[in-house]
């Protein structure tokens, strides 16, 4: 299946949303999006990848850009809401998705990709470990502060 990558715009949004609000149960507004889209679309670090068949959007990825001051971490991309609809899956798409992340991130001088996936998203977790990703020994953390 052919597959283009490119870099969203503001026109993708909604598209992204709904894909975004499909897998992972979400209820994202459109306005929220677009409210931080925009707050955001200049920042060379926050990069928002969509992967489009025939011209709709079946894929989608945020990439964020983390420089540090230290030499271990470096320069690190963190890959978030990693999504294929699901009528679309099990052609390799999420894999060419990582291919052109591991791509972007090389072009911004990362030395690693990170990224976070939900539990019950067990057939992901098997993609990330084929495509060469593996489980730290460490836990994800979290406290609202709302």
């Amino acid at each position: 299946m052919e597959v283009n990558f490119r870099r969203a715009t503001i026109d993708d949004l909604e598209a992204i949303i709904t894909l975004c609000n499909e897998c992972f149960n979400e209820n994202t507004s459109i306005d929220y999006a677009r409210d931080i889209y925009l707050k955001t679309e200049n920042d060379e670090n926050q990069i928002y990848l969509v992967g489009e068949v025939e011209g709709k959007i079946i894929a989608h990825t945020k990439i964020t850009i983390i420089p540090t001051i230290y030499e271990k971490m470096n320069t690190y991309a963190i890959l978030n809401h990693v999504c294929v609809k699901p009528e679309y899956r099990r052609h390799n798409i999420a894999t060419k998705m990582l291919v052109e992340c591991e791509k972007i991130s090389k072009e911004k001088k990362c030395v690693a990709m990170e990224l976070w996936s939900m539990n019950f998203r067990q057939p992901a977790h098997h993609c990330y470990i084929n495509y060469g990703f593996v489980v730290n020994d460490a836990k994800f953390f979290s406290k609202e502060i709302i």
